[in-house]
């Protein structure tokens, strides 16, 4: 036989054939988790916006008046000033992916925040991107830290 098609030829190793890996547990639960984070989230949160198109950064406050956790989801609502302006927001944040979107309902037009656009967050309320409603606006990111008040300290976030 050719050395050749020995190597290129696959050895059956006894016992591998046919074998299955055992079925992996999740234990993670997203709903339980949501209900967790309605009640540690905080809220109070301060950051800045700035716009890709220039101007700013804004200073942001958010207030988070209602949170409730809905499935796997965690609803939102509450009040964001940005600059001197402050408008109503909601949105949710899921508890499985820590994807955020939070809807500004109202304009801001000096930062160029429009109706009709929102926030997009990949790391909760940390980070996140302005989505405009329209192709012309290139959006703007804003970051956000939680406030922390009395002498409780910086919220530790679990690992999911």
């Amino acid at each position: 036989m050719n050395p050749l098609l020995l190597a290129a030829t696959p050895l059956l190793v006894q016992g591998t054939a046919g074998a299955t890996q055992p079925p992996q547990v999740q234990t993670f639960d997203p709903v339980a988790r949501a209900a967790v984070m309605a009640q540690q989230l905080p809220r109070q949160w301060s950051g800045t916006y700035e716009g890709f198109a220039g101007g700013g950064p804004y200073p942001v406050q958010l207030r988070l008046k209602s949170v409730t956790a809905l499935g796997q989801m965690v609803d939102v609502r509450g009040e964001m000033s940005i600059g001197p302006t402050t408008l109503p927001v909601q949105g949710n944040v899921n508890a499985n992916s820590d994807q955020l979107i939070l809807l500004l309902l109202g304009e801001v037009p000096a930062a160029g925040l429009e109706n009709g656009g929102r926030f997009v967050g990949l790391q909760g309320f940390s980070l996140s991107g302005w989505q405009a409603p329209r192709q012309t606006n290139p959006g703007g990111t804003l970051v956000m830290n939680p406030v922390v008040s009395g002498a409780k300290g910086v919220p530790v976030r679990g690992l999911w």
